[in-house]
């Protein structure tokens, strides 16, 4: 009988620690790895990138019994430092999925670890890479095309028909100029120059008086944060007349209160959740954009007033869809594989700043819904009529 016993007691515990183990493995976390600049000239946007997935993992800390884990990580706007940053995420962290970061060509480094280590990554530039050789990558920030064409269509309308061009020397302002060059040529307008600064020069006068000797009757500028205010601050000065348009790497407040006043009227294109309150009953992404500056002001104790901060936000969703389908442990090959499998069949997946569907050979999975044209009024954003 003792015999017995001690060979149901052992049998009982060896149970227990067999359910206790597998319990372990069903509850094992979920890893959010996140590389952005928050330091050195890119901080501007990489700060707000940061607080924004704070207040996704707020908002939804847990997905099918998996806590999330988020591990963040600076990479001080140098793209070294974030390729670094990707595989030590990566191979020491062993995060699920890699999210960043503050720039092009930075975000272009995590990329090429996440397709050389088969690990998902959400980037939240507008990363310019080929997708056929990429299929480990996609982006929820909305391509620079979709972007730009929305600029010129305004410049269109609003009589323009010639367009000097002033952006980075790297590959955000080449992509800006490539796209403005596109659409304008659709659109029958002539840029008229090409001129570019890096991120940290302090002035950009030689440039803008070229620009302005061509008398064109308006400017796109390819910046982004505070130093995209430069030319803005530059033609001010000169006192140029003509119409003065942005992008999407231009919505943050740094770049507001750097620019000031010299920014005054200019017209620019953005995702919805920057006007989110005046945008109209129905609009897809309006109840979202309200949750989200909901929880973001409860997360970080102030309001969001930029864009970056959302495209965190929207690459937690959409991870966290995903995550609720994909098969396997967290943690594992298997499940990094099936994480990407599930990432690439998102559908109608609502954001902030637009509605998502992925799928293999396409980095972008938003459409029209994912922009509007916004003013900047008194240093506020509003809707453009």
């Amino acid at each position: 009988m003792k015999r017995l016993m001690k060979s149901m007691t052992r049998y009982a515990l060896a149970a227990g620690l067999t359910a206790a183990m597998s319990a372990g493995a069903l509850a094992a976390d979920l890893k959010v790895g996140l590389s952005v600049s928050l330091s050195g000239p890119n901080s501007s946007l990489g700060v707000p990138y940061s607080k924004g997935m704070q207040a996704a993992q707020s908002y939804k800390g847990e997905v099918g019994g998996h806590k999330i884990q988020l591990i963040v990580l600076d990479d001080g706007s140098d793209p070294t430092t974030a390729g670094r940053n990707a595989r030590k995420l990566i191979e020491e962290d062993k995060v699920d999925v890699i999210m960043g970061t503050s720039g092009v060509p930075a975000a272009i480094a995590m990329a090429q670890v996440a397709k050389e280590t088969k690990t998902p990554m959400i980037g939240l530039t507008p990363i310019a890479l080929d997708p056929a050789d990429n299929d480990w990558v996609v982006t929820v920030a909305q391509p620079t095309q979709l972007m730009v064409d929305a600029v010129v269509e305004r410049m269109k309308r609003n009589g323009v028909k010639t367009v000097g061009y002033i952006g980075f020397s790297d590959a955000w302002g080449d992509l800006v100029y490539a796209a403005l060059n596109k659409a304008a040529d659709k659109a029958g307008i002539k840029v008229v120059s090409n001129e570019r600064y890096a991120r940290a020069d302090a002035s950009v006068t030689g440039q803008v008086l070229k620009i302005i000797a061509l008398k064109p009757d308006a400017v796109m500028t390819g910046g982004a944060g505070t130093p995209g205010a430069l030319p803005f601050l530059a033609l001010a000065e000169r006192g140029y007349k003509g119409g003065i348009y942005g992008q999407h790497g231009l919505i943050n407040p740094d770049f507001v209160r750097v620019a000031g006043s010299s920014a005054q009227g200019a017209l620019m294109p953005t995702g919805p959740i920057i006007v989110a309150e005046q945008l109209p009953e129905g609009s897809p992404t309006k109840k979202l954009g309200l949750d989200f500056r909901a929880v973001f002001q409860k997360v970080n104790g102030t309001p969001t007033t930029d864009a970056f901060s959302a495209y965190s936000f929207d690459g937690w969703m959409v991870f966290a869809d995903a995550a609720a389908r994909a098969k396997g442990e967290p943690g594992t090959p298997a499940f990094r594989q099936s994480l990407r499998d599930a990432i690439f069949s998102t559908k109608e997946v609502v954001g902030t700043h637009g509605v998502y569907n992925f799928k293999p050979g396409d980095l972008s999975g938003v459409d029209e819904r994912a922009r509007v044209i916004v003013k900047l009024d008194n240093g506020k954003w509003v809707l453009a009529p």
